[in-house]
């Protein structure tokens, strides 16, 4: 019986792979579909957060004399 040890996988022979021309354009499409899906999604997240920081800041604005007198 044959038992096989770590050193067997640096001694095996290389592992060719054929792929065609359009299968590796079609992969290298769908990789960066999904780049530009994701970048897509953080952008929306970066903008709602910018929105909502706005808002926190615009709340921390001084208020005018007039404005800490009368309340409003």
């Amino acid at each position: 019986m044959y038992r096989s040890t770590i050193f067997d996988s640096f001694f095996s022979p290389p592992v060719v792979l054929v792929v065609s021309e359009e299968r590796l354009k079609s992969a290298e499409r769908e990789a960066k579909e999904g780049q530009l899906k994701a970048l897509d999604k953080r952008i929306e997240e970066l903008e709602s957060y910018r929105g909502e920081l706005a808002k926190e800041v615009e709340a921390l604005q001084p208020q005018s004399l007039e404005e800490a007198l009368t309340g409003g």
